[in-house]
């Protein structure tokens, strides 16, 4: 069974632990097998790519690494970063920030 995470793809979130503490991205995508997520512009390492084609340069590239989801937290557009809440809206189930109620 796959794993159910709160942070989505697109979920503005900021980082909370590691190199990059403090900084702010867009969620790129989201690994369920790995606990992970990429976040754009955030853990940035260097990788060395092949040449696959004549046109390809290969060389040492720049890379989005993954990042464990515990150590981001989503940001709502109030109050910061904060912890995701559910609350239902009819039959639907709405994600709101744990500290000002606010839809995310």
């Amino acid at each position: 069974m796959e794993k159910k995470f709160k942070i989505r793809k697109d979920d503005t979130v900021q980082v909370i632990a590691g190199k990059d503490k403090g900084k702010t991205g867009n969620v790129v995508r989201v690994l369920p097998a790995k606990n992970a997520v990429i976040v754009s512009g955030i853990n940035i390492v260097k990788k060395a790519m092949r040449k696959r084609s004549q046109q390809d340069q290969g060389g040492i590239a720049e890379i989005e690494a993954p990042l464990n989801i515990s150590n981001v937290a989503i940001v709502c557009k109030k109050c910061g970063p904060t912890r995701i809440g559910y609350k239902l809206d009819g039959d639907k189930k709405i994600r709101v920030c744990r500290k000002c109620g606010e839809k995310l």
